[in-house]
This record gives C-alpha cells, sequence and structure tokens, in this order.
C-alpha cells in the first residue's frame, strides 16, 4: 500500500530534485515520436525535456496542475485499480494468469483502463524518477505478461472465461467486446513505458500484440473488419512502428484503415456507414470518432497519403465550425440518430453520445463525455505536427483547460464521465450519468484518460523543426532539448493563463543563428513582443507563430505579452439554445456563473449580463485558492415561479443591479452541487 507520507514529500524539494535531473535525458522521443515521421512539419521535444515550475509568483498553473497529479491522483487511482472495491482491474489479469481464482467483473474496456493508468504512471515517471511510480510499473507489466497467451493475444474477459472452462469463448465474437480498443491501449502504454524508462519489457508485450494482430488480420473477413470500435489501435500501431521500426507494423495501420470499407452492415455509430476517405462531416459516437480522426491522422504523419488529409481537413472543419462547444467539448447529445432525417431511413443508426447536427449545441442536456474531449486534444496536435497551424493548438488548448480539465476535481481524486455547460435543479428530463464528481465512475474510461493527458502536457508545450524551437503552449516551465546538435535551454516564467505575460530567458543555446517561433492565439490581440536590443515592443499578429530569427546568447530574455481581456462571447444564431445570450472568455479559459456567487434568494436563471456590462479581472479568489475570477455587472431579477404549464402570457419583472463574480468552468462543482451556466442572457 502507498502511504500518504511518501507521496507527500516537500514540495520544494521536489522541484530541487526535478532540476538537479536537468539535463539527465533518457530520449529526446515524446509521447507522439514523429521525429522519423516523411510528412510531419514539427517534431517533439522528448517526454522528459520539460518540466513544469511554480513560477516567480508560485502560481505555475500546470505545475501546480501535475504536482496534484503526482500526489493525489495516481496514488489514489492506483488504490481503486490494485483493489477490487469497484471492479478489480489489476486483479483481471492474475485470474487471467491463473493466479487467482474468480470471474470477470467489469466493463469490456477495463483492461484499456488500467493501460491508460499506467501510460500516465509512465509519463509522469519520465519526469518524477519516482521509485514507488517504478514499483507500480514493475509489478503490473508482470502481471500483463504472465496473462498474455503464447500467441499475443491478450483481454481478460475472453482469458478468464477460457480459464474458468467456457470452450465458446473465442477472440473478436462481439463488436463490442472492445478488444481492439484494449489492445490498442496497451500498445500506447508500452510505447510511453519504453521512452520513459529504456526498457523494452512492456515494449515486447505490445510487439507479441501487434503480432498477434498481424496475423488474426492477415487476410480479413467483412466480420473481422467490424472489430474497429473506438479505434485507440489505429494511434497505437502507427505509434509502435515509430518505436520499433518494423514495416510490418505501418501496414498493419494502412489495412485497418482500408478495412473499414469491407464492413457491409455498418451505421454511423462507429463511422463506417460511409467509407472514411469519402467522409466530410463529423458523425456519430464522439469519442470513437475522435479516435478515427487521430488515428488517421497519425497514418497521414506517415504516409503522406493526400487522400487521408482531404477527409480530415473537411471533418476539422465541421467541428470546429458547427458542432464544437466554446469549452472544446465534443458529443452533444446523449442519444441521437444519423444520418438524421436522412430519406433513406434503412441506414439510420441509433447513436450513444452523438455529434448530432450542426450547430446542435444543447447545454443542460449535453453529453461531452470527458473521452471526446480528450480525442479532441489527440486529433488536433496531430494535426498541427502535419501541417504547422497554430489554428489546431489553439483549439487543443481551449479544450484542455475547459473540456478535459472539468472531468476531474481540483482536489484531483473525484471525476465526471458528462460535462454540460449548464446545470439546473432540477433537470428538464431523467438523465444517466451523475451530474456530479464521483471517485468512482461505473464508465471508468475517462479518469485514467484524463490522468495521462495532464501527465503528458509537457510533451506538447514544445516542438522543434530543423532550427527552429515552437513554442506551443506558456506556462512556468525548464526546457532542456537538443536543436542542431547543441543543447538549447530555456526558462519560461509566467502566471498564465491568468495573465498574458510571459517571459522566455535563453539559458544555453547553440552559437549559429536559429529561431524561435511563439504562437500568438487567435483571441490574443493586440498583442506585442520585445526582443533583445529592441526597447520598443513590437505589434504581432494573432492566430499564428511569431518567428524570430537571430544569433542567440545565454541571458537573453523574449518578453511575449498577449492581450488578454475578458470578452463577452456570442454563437452563431443557428445554436437555438444560447439566442441571445453570452459566454465570458478571458484567454483559453471560459467562465460561467455559479449559484453560489448569486445574490441570496435567487437562483442562476435570475441573473443576466447587463447590455452595459463592465468585465473586470481575472482577480485571485477568496473561496477557491488558486482560482481567478472576473467580476461582471448583471441585472437580477426575480419572476413569477413555474408550474406545470408549457407557456404564460409575459408580465413585467421589477429588476435590480448587482456585481457577480463568474468562476473558470473547469472549477465549477468544487464546492458542492451547485446550479451553474455558461450562458447568460443579455438584458
Amino acid at each position: 500500500m502507498i502511504s500518504g507520507s511518501h507521496w507527500r514529500i516537500d514540495r520544494c524539494a521536489c522541484w530541487i530534485a526535478l532540476l538537479l535531473f536537468g539535463a539527465k535525458m533518457l530520449s529526446a522521443a515524446g509521447v507522439t515520436d514523429t521525429r522519423q515521421s516523411k510528412f510531419a512539419k514539427v517534431l517533439p521535444v522528448g517526454m522528459d525535456e520539460v518540466r513544469w515550475l511554480p513560477g516567480e509568483s508560485g502560481n505555475g498553473f500546470w505545475a501546480n496542475r501535475y504536482e496534484t497529479l503526482r500526489a493525489h491522483s495516481l496514488p489514489a487511482m492506483w488504490e481503486i485499480m490494485k483493489g477490487d472495491k469497484y471492479k478489480p482491474f489489476y486483479q483481471h489479469f492474475l485470474i487471467a494468469a491463473g493466479e487467482m481464482q474468480g470471474e470477470y467483473h467489469g466493463a469490456p474496456w477495463n483492461d484499456g483502463d488500467f493501460y491508460k493508468f499506467l501510460e500516465a504512471v509512465s509519463a509522469t515517471y519520465s519526469v518524477t524518477r519516482d521509485a514507488e511510480l517504478e514499483r507500480i510499473l514493475q509489478q503490473s507489466i508482470g502481471a500483463i505478461g504472465r496473462a498474455q497467451r503464447s500467441d499475443g493475444y491478450i483481454h481478460t474477459p475472453v482469458l478468464i472465461r477460457q480459464r474458468n472452462g467456457d470452450a465458446n469463448s473465442k477472440p473478436f465474437q462481439d463488436r463490442q467486446n472492445f478488444e481492439m480498443y484494449n489492445m490498442g491501449h496497451l500498445i500506447t502504454a508500452a510505447c510511453v513505458h519504453h521512452r520513459a524508462t529504456g526498457s523494452d519489457e512492456f515494449l515486447n508485450l505490445a510487439r507479441k500484440t501487434a503480432d498477434f494482430l498481424c496475423a488474426a488480420f492477415r487476410d480479413p473477413t467483412p466480420e473481422l473488419a467490424r472489430n474497429s470500435v473506438c479505434p485507440s489501435h489505429y494511434m497505437a500501431i502507427v505509434e509502435l512502428y515509430r518505436a520499433t521500426r518494423e514495416p510490418r507494423y505501418l501496414a498493419l495501420a494502412e489495412k485497418f484503415i482500408s478495412m473499414r470499407n469491407m464492413v457491409t452492415d455498418g451505421g454511423d455509430d462507429n463511422q463506417d456507414r460511409v467509407p472514411f476517405l469519402e467522409q466530410r462531416e463529423a458523425a456519430g459516437h464522439a469519442v470513437r470518432a475522435n479516435y478515427l480522426y487521430a488515428g488517421a491522422a497519425d497514418l497521414y504523419l506517415e504516409t503522406g497519403n493526400p487522400a487521408l488529409r482531404k477527409p480530415l481537413e473537411a471533418i476539422w472543419e465541421n467541428v470546429v465550425a458547427k458542432k464544437m462547444y466554446i469549452t472544446g467539448g465534443c458529443g452533444a447529445l446523449y442519444d441521437g440518430a444519423s444520418p438524421d432525417g436522412s430519406e433513406d431511413q434503412s441506414h439510420i443508426t441509433r447513436i450513444h453520445q452523438a455529434y448530432g447536427r450542426n450547430y446542435q449545441l444543447p447545454n443542460t442536456t449535453a453529453h461531452n463525455e470527458t473521452c471526446a474531449a480528450i480525442g479532441n486534444v489527440l486529433w488536433n496536435w496531430r494535426m498541427f505536427l502535419a501541417t504547422g497551424e497554430a489554428k489546431y493548438v489553439d483549439v487543443m488548448e481551449v479544450t484542455l483547460f475547459n473540456a478535459v480539465l472539468a472531468g476531474i476535481s481540483l482536489s484531483g481524486t473525484e471525476y465526471s464521465y458528462v460535462n454540460p455547460l449548464r446545470q439546473v435543479e432540477p433537470l428538464p428530463t431523467e438523465l444517466r450519468w451523475s451530474r456530479t464528481r464521483v471517485p468512482f465512475v461505473t464508465s471508468y474510461c475517462c479518469p485514467p484518460n484524463v490522468l495521462r493527458t495532464i501527465a503528458e502536457t509537457n510533451g506538447y508545450a514544445y516542438s522543434k523543426s530543423n532550427d527552429a524551437l515552437w513554442i506551443n503552449l506558456y506556462g512556468s516551465n525548464q526546457l532542456t532539448t537538443e536543436l542542431l546538435g547543441k543543447t538549447l535551454k530555456i526558462a519560461q516564467s509566467t502566471d498564465y493563463p491568468w495573465n498574458g505575460n510571459v517571459k522566455i530567458q535563453i539559458q544555453q543555446c547553440p552559437t549559429v543563428e536559429f529561431t524561435l517561433k511563439l504562437r500568438v492565439p487567435g483571441w490574443a490581440s493586440p498583442s506585442t513582443l520585445k526582443i533583445p536590443e529592441n526597447a520598443k515592443p513590437k505589434n504581432v499578429d494573432s492566430g499564428a507563430y511569431v518567428e524570430v530569427r537571430r544569433r542567440w546568447k545565454p541571458g537573453d530574455v523574449v518578453e511575449l505579452s498577449l492581450g488578454m481581456q475578458p470578452l463577452l462571447m456570442e454563437s452563431n444564431p443557428l445554436v437555438e439554445e444560447t439566442t441571445h445570450q453570452v459566454a465570458v472568455q478571458c484567454g483559453p479559459i471560459v467562465y460561467c456563473l455559479e449559484s453560489l456567487e448569486v445574490p441570496n434568494g435567487l437562483r442562476v436563471q435570475d441573473v443576466a449580463i447587463a447590455q452595459d456590462a463592465m468585465l473586470r479581472g481575472p482577480a485571485a479568489s477568496e473561496r477557491l485558492p488558486g482560482i481567478y475570477v472576473i467580476e461582471a455587472d448583471a441585472v437580477v431579477a426575480k419572476p413569477r415561479e413555474w408550474r406545470d404549464e408549457l407557456y404564460r402570457p409575459r408580465e413585467p419583472v421589477e429588476q435590480g443591479r448587482n456585481i457577480v463574480r463568474l468562476i473558470p468552468y473547469y472549477a465549477t462543482g468544487n464546492r458542492g452541487q451547485a446550479e451553474m451556466s455558461v450562458w447568460l442572457p443579455v438584458r
């Protein structure tokens, strides 16, 4: 058992240890290793090359989240994973190996949940070198290896049933059994573990799994081709190719995509009604869709096949312009139908957590599974690697700060499966899933997915190309990498996202010219850049990377000032749910009004933003430590109570003025159950 004292070591000592580890890097391979990808415009920095730091004010946003992950989230999740209070995640492998007696108890994708947890542990270990994390990895990988069949097949629901005498239990009998999804997450976790530790132990298990898949899909039938539900294995097999340079794995990735054309009874729920190369709109189950798009982007990075890029770009435009929430959330509907309204009714599919129609973005009944937001991050990251375009990082960043972080409590130990943009009591209809964060969700896919995402944020902060360093995400950190064959070491200091002032100091660098490329987000206007020896900052364009090329020297400082003021945002008028409403956004953070910040006797629905509203902040909150709030001028009115009626004559209501505090959307629900809304009417 992990003791609390082991994890709660002195924070300052921890950061000193991390800095002393400094340039002693295992590998320059990032989580997505495109160093040898022929069609990648930018390359990753190493998993251990970036360390989030508290910053001068001690308010390092990502450093705080990373520390919560290390000290609280990972140990709490290990307690869940290794025990059987909820589901026997780790014990399933012991049962499959014949080391315990028991039945399979859980969702068919629980193996994948365990692999995602191990990926989070591996990514964190790459930075912290924590011995307890290493022990968890060794113990878990050993159990997985003992459970794996000699031919490489591993899926504990099937293996346990076989061990318990069920002769009819065989691989790939049910496409909803998530075998490929689970094996995909095993392979991805193994690649991350290999890069974090230098060990081949887990990677060898992944290769055995991939070799099994090569054999199983050597001559695929339409029935076999149906086993592509929630295709994490697309990204995984490409990543394994990158880790091993084994051509068979890249060929298998190409086969996986082409096999989709063999499905004869497909539907939009799994994006296999229409061949992928012909798709132009996001459709169906949002997690499955985003994993498909991310996997296809990975394959494009290796092959450069323009036929893949055409649907990816068209679908991306459809999502960003018509189907994505302001928070970056995806999958608006609990249940939908697609193609909705089609004359060819025989092809209409029931969809769980559906993308829905264009502009169909309900707030109170929004589904927005956390995993769908993470899929959005994975997809946009790969699109950025393929193009070097800032717009993809803009979407990725907004999604990270809002839709992803909404899936985990500030304490780091409670999680949400769905993430609506409005909470009311009572709900207009009975809905699945808790509306508050809980330690355990029956469908446990999201919690470990959030942890691996937070653990890998440092890998998204920077990237490289030839003689250029790209600065993608802002937050106090230390980077030590290699550029032009020499060590490049820089320190970034900022209180971002609470203000837009960023200082980049060169600490060690090549003696020849190279370029710094700093992302200026699309919302950041006006913005200025001040470089050494220039007394006056110059204006820079938003929505692009600003380039500074020169012969740098240690001690040089670049100062970027991103225009960051609270903004009232409105939606396209075709989004009927938000007609005549506004949301507040400041930088990448979307804000909301929580009932705990509403004047006594009123509810969130009784508050409107004043037409002449002044927005002030962000300023540190007295009630939520580490959180910054925005004050807004509001109009408040207590209307007549609604009874069991759908319509009624409108009557004048006495209105008053007040000031309300808006909190970041991701921080809602951390002070107990409360009503909340991102979108507010204007009066």
